[in-house]
């Protein structure tokens, strides 16, 4: 315990755990929606294309994370075009962004000049450690942005994603929506990078609410231990990591899938009732702004 405070006296074990909190807590808040309307691959496109802005930030001499976020929130933006205006399905328009982001992201970085590969590889498989104060300053202003988006726009999101159909019939802004769920997603893409990389982003934006699901009886309850669980187990990976000299993001990512193990066990033995979207007249309850389309 007390080589476990220890590390409590370094600046950047403080800024690690602050911005693993951070993440862990925003990331399934988000995910939750992705994962009911079927996106859960989504985080994976976008941070092939939000390394792509890692390495245009490298080579213009760019802060990363603000050419991530602009390439994110593009890529974002362009597969709802796709799926909503184009000809492309959903999982077509996902590969497109995805096989680009990987070719953009490699050309790039073979561009980088020498001794630059490193820094690019900490985006990739996160490097929570070497959290600046400038990272942790943005990285709260980005979260909290998003957690209040999620709880102001809920309503819509939840009737959203559990009934498209029936949303846009009752008048909901449905392209707005997804297009705001897509640009949130991708702010969270740029949030997790120095958590857990890019390469494993969604696992943390997934896992912690697939684990939900096994023990939560309500929409509520879902995004409640999603994100309890979400920033329980980022904490416990970075000072897990600390211990044992593991990558902070692989362990984070472990700890995750031994937690979905346990709440699958629970969930078989308390057997909760499943999380069912509300009655029709509860589900196209939004703001009323929303009613008026």
């Amino acid at each position: 315990m007390s080589d476990l405070l220890a590390v409590l006296d370094y600046d950047f074990m403080r800024r690690a755990l602050f911005a693993a909190l951070v993440v862990g807590f925003a990331a399934p808040l988000v995910g939750v929606f992705v994962v009911q309307r079927g996106l859960s691959l989504i985080g994976d496109g976008l941070g092939h294309v939000a390394l792509a802005g890692v390495a245009a930030g490298v080579l213009t001499g760019t802060a990363p994370v603000w050419t991530a976020l602009a390439t994110a929130v593009g890529a974002a933006l362009l597969i709802e075009f796709l799926r909503d205006r184009g000809r492309t399905g959903g999982d077509a328009a996902l590969a497109v962004i995805f096989y680009g982001g990987i070719a953009l992201g490699v050309l790039l970085m073979s561009l980088a000049p020498a001794g630059t590969t490193t820094n690019l590889e900490g985006y990739l498989f996160g490097a929570i450690t070497t959290t600046s104060p400038t990272d942790v300053r943005v990285f709260a202003v980005l979260a909290v942005v998003l957690v209040v988006a999620m709880v102001l726009w809920r309503p819509w999101f939840f009737a959203f994603s559990f009934d498209e159909e029936h949303s846009r019939a009752s008048g909901l802004p449905t392209r707005a929506l997804s297009a705001a769920l897509a640009v949130l997603t991708a702010v969270t893409v740029v949030l997790s990078m120095r958590t857990v990389g890019l390469l494993l982003f969604s696992a943390l934006m997934v896992l912690p609410v697939v684990a939900a699901q096994h023990v939560s009886a309500s929409f509520a309850s879902l995004c409640r231990v999603a994100g309890v669980l979400g920033a329980a187990t980022s904490v416990s990976g970075v000072l897990g990591s600390a211990a044992l000299g593991t990558p902070s993001g692989a362990t984070i990512v472990v700890l995750v899938l031994g937690v979905l193990a346990v709440c699958a066990v629970l969930g078989r033995v308390a057997r909760p009732a499943r999380v069912v979207p509300a009655p029709a007249a509860d589900v196209s309850r939004g703001p009323r702004r929303s009613r008026a389309g």
